[in-house]
């Protein structure tokens, strides 16, 4: 693993699930690996579970992590580990590999289910894959080839996907450093990857959507309108203060609890 020394400022929890399918709302986590990253420099923390899902693994799932059904048999359910994963957690930075899009909301779901909150609010979140794609667009196990400069062995298995994203995002640090990139539209952007942890959570999220399913959008002057719906591009708060059903419709329905997170606060500053 590369030994560079990353400046956290808090502690700095990189994760993985595998589940039973891709859906964020519907489907569950059937193994979960975290690894702590402490900021006052202690060695790392692991923690590793398999997690009886109570529902059906997909075929598509199981041909890529190899859990099966008999493997969950006698294992927990997601109610009896959340609190040992949320005091894990704690009040630490998230970072995985693809983890905006679907580890964080997936696991966000599954405490919503058992009535606890994974508050995002103060928490900065780092995407490997995010700065991956960007200077690189290619798998893991290439950035690990690439970074690295070894194989990665047991791919998706969750523990040893969190320990491969680990020392891919110590190596892009270690390549990118200093360097420039040239965008899409041909726009220089000056050095954005540094040993900077605000730095890297505001170059690997998506700053022109508030949520992973990309329902609220925020537009050039920062004003969050919603991307679904009758309101398609009013702004949020101008639609609650009109009609605060519409604000109770959503929290009721089949958004992700991540949504809901959002609306309950912005229904909270009418």
């Amino acid at each position: 693993m590369n030994d560079i020394q990353l400046n956290l400022t808090r502690d700095l929890v990189f994760f993985d699930v595998e589940t039973t399918g891709l859906n964020v709302i519907r489907d569950r986590i059937v193994q979960i690996a975290l690894v702590k990253l402490r900021k006052n420099g202690q060695p790392p923390e692991e923690f590793s579970t398999l997690i009886n899902p109570g529902i059906p693994i997909s075929e598509e799932s199981m041909a890529i992590h190899g859990i099966t059904p008999k493997d969950l048999a006698n294992k927990p359910v997601f109610s009896q580990v959340a609190q040992k994963i949320y005091d894990f957690i704690g009040n630490a930075d998230l970072a995985g590999y693809n983890s905006n899009r679907f580890d964080v909301p997936m696991l966000m779901e599954e405490f919503a289910r058992v009535g606890m909150e994974l508050d995002l609010s103060r928490r900065r979140l780092i995407d490997v894959q995010r700065i991956f794609y960007k200077m690189e667009p290619r798998t893991l196990k290439a950035a690990y080839r690439f970074y690295c400069n070894g194989e990665m062995e047991d791919a998706h298995d969750a523990l040893a996907d969190v320990r491969a994203t680990i020392a891919v995002f110590k190596g892009q640090i270690s390549v990118y450093e200093g360097k420039d990139l040239l965008d899409e539209d041909g726009n220089v952007i000056e050095a954005p990857i540094k040993n900077d942890i605000q730095a890297l959570h505001e170059f690997t999220n998506d700053l022109n959507f508030l949520d992973a399913t990309q329902k609220l959008k925020v537009q050039n002057d920062g004003t969050v309108v919603f991307n679904f719906g009758k309101y398609m591009g009013q702004p949020v708060m101008e639609v609650l203060r009109k009609e605060k059903n519409y604000g109770h419709w959503i929290m009721e329905k089949e958004f992700s609890s991540q949504v809901k997170q959002i609306i309950k606060q912005m229904m909270k500053e009418l």
